[in-house]
């Protein structure tokens, strides 16, 4: 699958460049996220811009990333997403477990906001 990559200082930005999410590019987003998280990188932003419709194994394949990067120690939040692809997650009920953001920079707060809640708690113990 193909995915633009932007690796900054604290995150990583994929964007597929795909129309549709399907369940096929969720599992190579999942490997990829994987792969990166291996090789250092702890945080990710992912950019649904080009998604104009989304798969249901797909939304089920996001909150398994979701859960396994957190579990991790990591960073994961959406956005871009636009109304047909955020309307199917909201009728999942994915929403109310995914990190979602209107616009990067929302996410890229998002994702600043929880390393300093992680090196706040990992001070304290």
């Amino acid at each position: 699958m193909d995915f633009k990559i932007d690796t900054r200082d604290t995150f990583t930005a994929i964007t597929p460049v795909a129309t549709e999410i399907s369940g096929i590019l969720s599992e190579s987003l999942h490997n990829t996220v994987h792969k990166m998280r291996q090789s250092g990188s702890p945080n990710f932003i992912i950019d649904l811009q080009n998604g104009l419709s989304i798969a249901p194994e797909a939304i089920d394949k996001l909150v398994q990333l979701h859960e396994e990067c957190y579990e991790a120690g990591c960073s994961l939040v959406l956005t871009a997403i636009k109304s047909p692809v955020l309307a199917a997650i909201k009728e999942s009920g994915a929403d109310e477990i995914l990190n979602i953001a209107p616009q990067m920079i929302e996410a890229i707060d998002i994702v600043s906001m929880e390393i300093l809640e992680r090196d706040l708690f990992n001070e304290e113990e």
